[in-house]
């Protein structure tokens, strides 16, 4: 199996080429680190685009929604479909507008999606879902009723193609004449992290976190 994918005219990184990822590890580290992917089709031949959330299983992406929901039928009736996921890193201060950007992790998908319908390959799916937002606490939740199972609607897709632009200025870079303009400059870090748990309602006397959750504590995208 290729560590890369091919590069096609789908999928080739026009705009700031130098940026462009096209190996696999780099592909699956900014998928795994997401949480929101944006999924976009056409439909009635306009464009659209959805948030959903998702998670990977080597090249297969599941999307979840409703089964009844616009998103999932939609999707269950084009043969076609792409998904992006951007992590925002840090604000690069230039001493222009123009030379003024982000430092950021981006992945772009194309593929085909797939209605999930068998109840076990739907379950899988919700695992690997759930285990994608929350590790380890699938194996702690009671299992999924018939009701939820079919009300539940999940889409895979292939990953068919993809690239990823990684950009990671270590500081701004400005025309030669604007580095004599008595104006601040830098890097202002972005940090994307969950905080401190915070106790439902109606929760049984003497029930505390488990391990799986308060890994999540803290942690960073």
């Amino acid at each position: 199996m290729s560590a890369e994918y091919e590069v096609s005219k789908q999928n080739k990184v026009r705009q700031i080429r130098e940026k462009a990822v096209y190996d696999k590890q780099t592909v699956h580290a900014v998928l795994d680190a997401g949480l929101i992917a944006h999924v976009g089709f056409i439909q009635d031949e306009q464009p659209l685009v959805v948030p959903m959330l998702y998670g990977r299983d080597g090249e297969t992406i599941y999307l979840h929604g409703a089964r009844k929901a616009r998103i999932i039928r939609m999707l269950e009736q084009t043969d076609r479909a792409s998904l992006n996921v951007t992590l925002v890193d840090a604000l690069v201060i230039a001493r222009s507008a123009f030379h003024s950007s982000m430092n950021y992790r981006s992945v772009t998908v194309f593929g085909s999606p797939t209605l999930v319908d068998d109840r076990e390959a739907k379950l899988h799916a919700l695992e690997i879902i759930s285990e994608h937002m929350m590790p380890g606490r699938w194996a702690e939740l009671r299992e999924p009723l018939e009701k939820e199972i079919k009300m539940t609607g999940v889409i895979a897709l292939t990953i068919d193609a993809a690239s990823a632009k990684i950009s990671k200025k270590p500081h701004p870079e400005d025309e030669e004449e604007d580095y004599a303009t008595p104006v601040w400059a830098g890097i202002l870090p972005l940090e994307t992290a969950f905080t401190e748990l915070v106790d439902a309602d109606r929760l049984v006397e003497g029930v505390e976190p488990s391990a799986a959750v308060r890994a999540l504590e803290g942690k960073r995208l």
